[in-house]
């Protein structure tokens, strides 16, 4: 049994037989222009210096979130700081739990359990990129189990990495992480809202 935290990226391709590549996930994006409440909010949180995780959450990733969530007219929930615990089918002594920092699931409304996981974003400590990988893994690894046991047809699940100013997404995808060659910033934040306009057509198949 283990947190989320505690798995490295090679304890987690070991473990659950994952193979890793580092390629291009968008091949083009298609940019989303913020709203003006978008803008506004971004620009005061920003003129900030955001010291704590929970700074960062609250006057920059949730505002994103919030703001492609009303774009495709609330067709899926968000869910914050939720404690998302599975076991492995095959493995059930390889348990995965843990807080996942945002959720996003494709069911209109929000309910007490979670339902059909399609992206894990996780902020990273410290400002590191890249330390956050295996924990993000793990979470989208956490989510496709879910799915498997509720017997949901999500073969992909989309994550994401970031500091806040600094966005790297990933996938998992069957047996394969695929960890994006480009990263994303929040100086151009319609790219990012493009990414996850993206990822919300993948899974939900609708245009706001």
């Amino acid at each position: 049994m283990a947190f989320y935290t505690e798995f490295s990226l090679q304890d987690l391709k070991k473990k659950f037989q994952l193979t890793e590549e580092t390629q291009s996930l968008f091949a083009t994006v298609e940019k989303v222009v913020p709203s003006p409440w978008l803008q506004q909010t971004l620009a005061i949180g920003l003129s900030e210096h955001l010291l704590t995780e929970k700074e960062r959450s609250e006057r920059i990733l949730s505002p994103i979130l919030f703001e492609i969530r009303e774009r495709n007219h609330r067709q899926f929930s968000i869910y914050s700081g939720f404690y998302l615990n599975v076991n492995h089918l095959d493995e059930p002594k390889h348990e995965l739990k843990g807080d996942c920092d945002f959720i996003l699931a494709a069911q209109p409304m929000k309910k007490y359990t979670l339902e059909v996981p399609i992206f894990c974003l996780l902020e990273a400590e410290d400002d590191a990129i890249r330390y956050g990988l295996s924990d993000c893994v793990a979470q989208m690894l956490g989510a496709k189990i879910l799915n498997q046991q509720q017997g949901n047809s999500v073969e992909t699940i989309y994550g994401c990495v970031t500091t806040g100013e600094v966005w790297q997404f990933l996938k998992l995808e069957k047996d394969t992480i695929v960890v994006d060659d480009k990263c994303y910033y929040i100086n151009q934040v319609e790219d990012i809202l493009g990414v996850l306009q993206q990822i919300v057509n993948f899974h939900i198949g609708t245009r706001p």
